[in-house]
């Protein structure tokens, strides 16, 4: 088994969604810990994590629930202790909100929704999670809440055509942050999409042409692996 421990953050009504992302940190080499965020499970201490992973969420990162009050103390927490950390969806918006305030995130007016291909920035080129990334990188979107592009601490990487900020990272503090769902592949695509189809229906989406037409979304996939070479090299 690995030495280096990744903390798997779960934010979500499962500890575990469909991508079965933890199993695949597990499979890259890490040692794997789950805490059910979401349900009040958080460990006592950082010492002896060499990573973190924040998951997605059907809370927004700006409300006043206990998990979410707990959590934004445990980021700020790792930030001092320059552990690095990942977040997708919430995650990444539950990241901007701790390292960057709370008015960072806000409730979008409509839903972005569907396959995309984000413009990405020059910034990408030398970062060590995005470096792979061409001009584009193609993921699916899903969000009703934002995270806002013009912190001076946020570097963004990515961005879409109706939100400027899609992926991005911290200036100084080695978080990460992933608006879209890379970690979905194109075979879990189709139950992701069937267990979500009332909600993304109304949120405006067409599940049927998302059924018929999943996306491997390989390119995008690279930031989920790098981030674990890191880990595994530190």
């Amino acid at each position: 088994m690995s030495s280096r421990r990744l903390l798997y953050l779960g934010n979500g009504r499962k500890l575990a969604s469909v991508a079965r992302l933890d199993e695949r940190f597990g499979s890259w080499g890490l040692s794997v810990e789950r805490y059910w965020a979401y349900n009040g499970e958080f460990p006592g201490t950082l010492d002896g994590y060499d990573a973190i992973f924040l998951s997605g969420s059907p809370h927004g990162a700006y409300e006043d629930v206990p998990f979410i009050n707990r959590e934004h103390e445990l980021i700020r927490d790792a930030a001092e202790r320059g552990i690095p950390m990942l977040g997708i969806c919430f995650g990444s918006q539950i990241l901007a909100s701790a390292l960057c305030g709370r008015d960072q995130v806000f409730r979008r007016q409509s839903c972005e929704i569907g396959y995309k291909d984000l413009a990405v920035s020059a910034a990408a080129a030398s970062d060590p999670l995005a470096a792979d990334w061409r001009e584009t990188v193609r993921m699916f979107v899903w969000h009703n809440d934002e995270v806002r592009h013009d912190h001076p601490d946020m570097v963004v990487l990515a961005a879409s055509d109706d939100c400027p900020n899609q992926v991005w990272r911290h200036r100084t503090a080695p978080a990460w942050g992933i608006q879209g769902h890379p970690e979905v592949t194109r075979a879990q695509a189709p139950i992701w999409f069937e267990e979500n189809r009332a909600r993304m229906e109304k949120d405006g989406g067409d599940v049927d042409d998302f059924i018929a037409h999943p996306d491997e979304a390989l390119e995008a996939k690279t930031m989920l692996t790098r981030f674990a070479e890191m880990v595994l090299r530190a």
